[in-house]
């Protein structure tokens, strides 16, 4: 792609510590008129009532654009600046192009999910949308749909399998998730944030890693976009640590789930980068029952916060028995028998209704070790995201030797 990455990777680099700095100093100097176009709310983690910002990932992805608009042309500059380049690289500046497109509709589209607070269903089909740039760019670019079929499947498969339509439906689903899975495993202070800055940091170290191999190429792609996205999300990060004085909003979950959908796909490591997503993969997997309505779910399932000891306790779903389904009634039974959930029974007067501790990781960590304040369980949380991606590197560069032969 470029002979010497070196120099655009510095440019990118200096680029994104400008945009470190300008996301701390824009996210407070645009506070208020938020604030006054009533685009905030309160911490309901919080004693105090007082209206915070909302939608700052608006903000961080600002940056991050303008990083890369600014920075389009410098991978390029052999060619516009030099008479040593043989034919301009057409199909790269589309496949840069096609991607800030990409995370430009995503930003777009969360910002409108803030504002409109739109149902869960549409929350799945804006990431399909805009990941439509995305898969257009694949198929003219690359356009291979065949995979290497994993050993313990060659009997039956052969060595190579053409999915065909099957493989963009695969990436249209991948961005769907990244964007739904950090939505979803959220809801105190610092995590969206916190959780995406170790997953970038985490492909970073991997592309880092895997710039002396085969596909130098694709890893330094992804470093163009990885690079920005950490410092900017550093510099939110900064403001919404506890205690937060801001809220991120669907716009930041959005906006960084479609980049990392976009690295992992137009980089071709996608089944990598799913590796460094095994906790949001867990607590989706935990929290399927609720997310198809199987057990009731609340439109919120943030923990909740105790006033009087000023710790976080599990939060609760509360229905009648008689309302679920058969299915409803045997995954509840074998939750609690797993000892999953928390199910307290005949929790009113009549002794008809049930509550249920609502099926998120944030929840199942509360009950493992009990209340716990805001701080320390975004802290663990976050632990457990460093010990996810620990795996990830263990599985990528030790246990697939099991699966594939490298």
């Amino acid at each position: 792609m470029w002979p010497l990455p070196a120099v655009p990777l510095l440019v990118n680099l200096l680029g994104s510590l400008g945009g470190l700095v300008a996301t701390v100093t824009l996210i407070p100097a645009f506070k208020e008129h938020f604030v006054a176009a009533r685009l905030c709310g309160v911490d309901l983690n919080k004693a105090s009532r007082q209206p915070l910002p909302e939608s700052q990932g608006v903000i961080s992805g600002a940056v991050f654009l303008i990083i890369l608009f600014c920075f389009i042309p410098v991978p390029f500059l052999s060619c516009l600046v030099e008479e040593q380049c043989k034919a301009f690289p057409h199909h790269e500046f589309v496949a840069l192009i096609g991607s800030l497109l990409a995370i430009c509709c995503m930003i777009f589209l969360g910002f409108a999910d803030d504002v409109l607070n739109l149902r869960w269903r549409h929350k799945l089909l804006l990431p399909t949308m805009a990941s439509l740039p995305l898969l257009m760019v694949y198929f003219t670019n690359f356009g291979n749909t065949t995979i290497v079929v994993p050993k313990p499947f060659r009997m039956l498969l052969g060595t190579h399998l053409d999915l065909g339509i099957l493989y963009y439906v695969y990436m249209g689903m991948l961005a769907v998730f990244c964007t739904n899975a950090i939505n979803i495993l959220a809801g105190i202070n610092g995590l969206e944030a916190g959780q995406s800055l170790v997953i970038a940091a985490s492909i970073i170290t991997f592309n880092i890693v895997e710039l002396n191999g085969d596909y130098k190429d694709d890893h330094t792609f992804s470093l163009y976009f990885m690079i920005p996205f950490f410092f900017t999300t550093l510099g939110l990060l900064y403001h919404n640590w506890y205690p937060s004085r801001v809220f991120v909003g669907d716009t930041f979950c959005y906006f960084a789930g479609m980049t990392f959908a976009v690295v992992g796909i137009l980089g071709h490591f996608s089944k990598t980068m799913l590796l460094f997503f095994i906790p949001q993969v867990l607590n989706f997997l935990y929290s399927l029952p609720q997310l198809f309505h199987i057990i009731p779910c609340p439109r919120h399932r943030l923990p909740r916060f105790n006033r009087e000891t000023g710790k976080l306790e599990m939060s609760y779903s509360r229905f009648k028995p008689k309302r679920l389904s058969p299915l409803g009634v045997s995954i509840l039974k074998m939750s609690e028998h797993l000892r999953i959930v928390d199910v307290h029974q005949g929790v009113d007067k009549d002794g008809e209704y049930v509550e249920c501790s609502n099926m998120t990781l944030i929840n199942f960590v509360i009950k493992l070790i009990g209340p716990t304040p805001e701080r320390t369980l975004t802290l663990l949380l976050l632990l457990i995201q460093v010990a996810g991606s620990i795996v990830a590197f263990s599985i990528r560069y030790q246990f697939v030797r099991l699966f594939y032969d490298i």
